[in-house]
């Protein structure tokens, strides 16, 4: 069973921020998930949603803003009130870099929204982060963007991230996994997925007993808020 930091260790520090995938790796996290997005400059930038009004209280969006004025965007800390930004994706990787199994990189890139954000990413990892190339999965609710990345990288390895499972759609994309939110997940998916070479991935678990079951059920991993629960489980 696999045990994904869901944007770091998300129930401790800000989601998403290094202060997350710091606290993440000391707890013992090797295996991480992040979203990413493009800023109006073309800035790799790591954060959940488009928008920054329910994270930072500001009424616009990442894309819309470039890299100089986002970073001064102070994020909404209910932890410890501790200043909280977003940070650039190549500030986040040195941070997961160390003892990292795999690496989930959603591509936040609905109706193509951040044109040419997968080239930018693969060039990215294949540059400065060659190493981590190979332990990145990558994964998009939008199937247009995985064909991209399929397109582009014939070696990548892609997750299907997916709220109406359809085998076919990973098979076509050459996936090596299929992500649901768990709700959505049955033991007859688990035999679908593995009997055509696939691992199913869920989202998101906090609780320990869910986890077991799920296991039982079939499941390969989890992303989970509570990283700490399931690395010393494990």
């Amino acid at each position: 069973m696999i045990y994904f930091a869901h944007r770091g260790a998300s129930a401790r520090r800000v989601q998403n921020t290094l202060e997350a995938f710091r606290l993440a790796r000391r707890l013992g996290a090797s295996c991480y998930e992040l979203d990413v997005h493009l800023t109006q400059d073309g800035q790799l930038v790591v954060h959940h949603d488009y928008s920054l009004l329910a994270t930072a209280g500001k009424d616009a969006k990442i894309g819309e803003l470039p890299w100089a004025q986002l970073r001064r965007c102070a994020l909404q800390n209910r932890f410890d009130g501790a200043p909280a930004f977003i940070p650039l994706l190549q500030e986040v990787l040195p941070v997961v870099a160390p003892g990292l199994e795999l690496l989930n990189i959603e591509l936040k890139n609905d109706a193509n929204c951040y044109p040419g954000l997968e080239e930018k990413l693969l060039k990215l990892l294949a540059g400065e982060y060659a190493e981590l190339l190979s332990k990145t999965l990558f994964s998009s609710f939008d199937y247009d963007t995985l064909l991209r990345i399929r397109k582009l990288n014939k070696n990548a390895r892609i997750g299907l991230l997916t709220r109406s499972f359809d085998v076919s759609k990973a098979l076509d994309l050459q996936a090596e996994s299929v992500h649901l939110n768990y709700t959505r997940f049955s033991p007859a998916t688990a035999e679908e997925c593995h009997q055509n070479g696939l691992k199913t991935y869920l989202y998101t678990v906090n609780d320990i007993s869910l986890a077991k079951r799920l296991q039982q059920e079939g499941a390969d991993g989890i992303f989970t808020d509570y990283i700490d629960l399931f690395v010393s489980e494990h």
